[in-house]
């Protein structure tokens, strides 16, 4: 008779009858919600800035390293055509010796051999064999200095062909090198445009007016407005140069992998403005930081280079008061900035 009973239904209780309860809920929510449980993940403002900030920040130090990629590759192509001209024009010369050893060679052939025995006994005049015996034997000495010479010079083309081939892989890393950056810097700022196209139209005029007044807030924190064409402080020498170019760079537009006149990236502007002060200074910031005598940051002034980020990725010109003018990044053009608004690396000074 037991087995015709019917089966005793099992309660859910304790956290099994949580979680159907949760489930049944989430399930209701989600139907509530026209039938999707995903939250709207659209960034906020706020979280929007600091990743572009970070994307442009990334794209300026791909920038740096393409910049230096291209010193590289604009050396390596220089040395190379250098090589080539040189392997040339030793060719040249190696294959006039070879030609004037292959003439020698071949009237030797067409003469025939003779013993010098023989030419002694059938001479008529030994007085005028042994001379002529002791003139062919000064020009066997002079052929055989050819043949080493000959030699010499092959190997010295061979070790030029060598060098060439060297540098050729070089310049080719280099081109590579450029490609990844290139690739890398337009990868970051495409990401951060694509950020930026996910705010609404009212938050990204938000977004661009906070923008804007963090850049008015700080030309005024610095006690200058910006105006195009404002006039350097009153310096003297090379620094003094440097600084005036720098003032006349101001409102020019960032540009990628520029060096003016039109526009600049950051370590550009600094080297345009030492060249016109008749310093030349290396491409990159890497390399900038090296170019001079270190300074402190209590020992700044005019002209000076400083840097920020612990990479040494970002390069201004002080003017003074705790300023700079510097390219800032795509969409922002030179302008004047306080140097404690990024996280200070140091500073050298080119003069």
């Amino acid at each position: 008779m037991a087995s015709h009973r019917k089966p005793k239904q099992r309660s859910l209780t304790g956290g099994t009858a949580w979680t159907a309860a949760a489930v049944a809920l989430a399930g209701a929510a989600a139907t509530a919600m026209g039938g999707t449980g995903h939250a709207d993940t659209r960034p906020t403002p706020a979280q929007v800035q600091a990743k572009v900030d970070r994307y442009q920040r990334e794209a300026e130090e791909a920038n740096e390293k393409y910049n230096g990629a291209k010193e590289k590759a604009d050396e390596a192509r220089q040395a190379l055509d250098e090589l080539r001209d040189e392997a040339a024009r030793r060719t040249a010369r190696l294959n006039a010796a070879r030609n004037a050893l292959g003439a020698f060679a071949a009237a030797q052939y067409r003469s025939g051999t003779v013993s010098p025995t023989l030419q002694l006994a059938l001479s008529s005049s030994p007085e005028q064999y042994l001379r002529r015996a002791s003139l062919a034997e000064r020009a066997g000495s002079r052929r055989a200095a050819a043949v080493a010479s000959i030699a010499r010079q092959t190997r010295q083309l061979r070790r030029l062909r060598g060098e060439a081939r060297h540098t050729l892989d070089q310049l080719r890393a280099c081109q590579g090198a450029l490609a990844r950056h290139k690739r890398d810097s337009r990868e970051k700022l495409a990401a951060a445009e694509a950020l930026l196209d996910r705010l609404t139209a009212e938050q990204r005029r938000r977004y661009e007016a906070e923008r804007a007044a963090k850049a008015a807030g700080e030309a005024a924190r610095t006690g200058r407005d910006t105006p195009f064409g404002a006039a350097a402080p009153p310096l003297s020498g090379r620094a003094a140069r440097a600084v005036s170019y720098a003032y006349g760079a101001l409102g020019k537009p960032y540009v990628w992998g520029a060096t003016g006149p039109y526009g600049y990236d950051c370590s550009g502007l600094t080297q345009a403005a030492w060249r016109a002060a008749g310093v030349a200074l290396p491409r990159t910031t890497y390399t900038q930081i090296n170019a001079g005598r270190r300074v402190s940051r209590a020992e700044l002034a005019p002209g000076d280079l400083v840097f920020f980020y612990s990479g040494v990725s970002h390069v201004g010109l002080y003017i003074g008061g705790g300023r700079m003018i510097h390219a800032p990044r795509p969409g922002a053009p030179v302008r004047v900035a306080p140097i404690d608004q990024m996280p200070f690396a140091g500073a050298t000074r080119p003069a």
